[in-house]
């Protein structure tokens, strides 16, 4: 099974994710971001950080083709915390798996625009930065164009937002 935790940059996907593999027996945290990360270090000058690598269809397929082949030689669950707000790139990785009849449960962790800005704040990021551009263009997709469970996080820690993902799957180990 994958267990993708989306939200806006800020809202905690990678300090649940940690939290999360702590408690479920057998599983994996992958991060979708580090191809990004491979890819522009292996282009040439020219090609390297133009933009939003999920922008690059390459990205995109390859984290859809990894995803898949971990999803069909793992028996545990993969966890994979990453903000995915355009719709079309939802499809292109998470609607293909589902096509496959890989199990995800999808889950969207939301809370306003003013706690997201404070944890960004806190983790050292900027108020202005890039972080903090996307918060609203990833707010509106959650509500209208991504489906995936909501939870709210507002008045949440970690702990909490872990123990209500560990129920909403079912309790216990997977």
């Amino acid at each position: 099974m994958i267990l993708w935790i989306n939200g806006a940059f800020g809202a905690g996907k990678s300090t649940t994710a940690e939290e999360l593999a702590r408690h479920l027996d057998k599983s994996f945290i992958y991060d979708p971001e580090q191809v990004g990360y491979f890819l522009w270090d292996n282009f040439p000058d020219e090609m390297r950080r133009k933009g939003d690598f999920q922008n690059m269809a390459i990205w995109r397929q390859f984290n859809y083709k990894i995803l898949k082949h971990i999803a069909e030689n793992y028996t545990g669950t993969v966890i994979v915390p990453m903000t995915i707000y355009v719709k079309q790139y939802y499809d292109e990785i998470i609607g293909c798996l589902e096509n496959d009849g890989i199990a995800i449960r999808h889950f969207i962790l939301t809370a306003s625009r003013e706690a997201i800005i404070d944890r960004v704040v806190k983790r050292g990021g900027d108020c202005d930065g890039w972080e903090a551009q996307h918060i609203d263009v990833c707010l509106d997709a959650f509500d209208n164009d991504i489906p995936g469970h909501k939870i709210d996080t507002e008045k949440m820690n970690i702990d909490e937002v872990a123990s209500e993902i560990i129920s909403l799957l079912g309790g216990g180990n997977t």
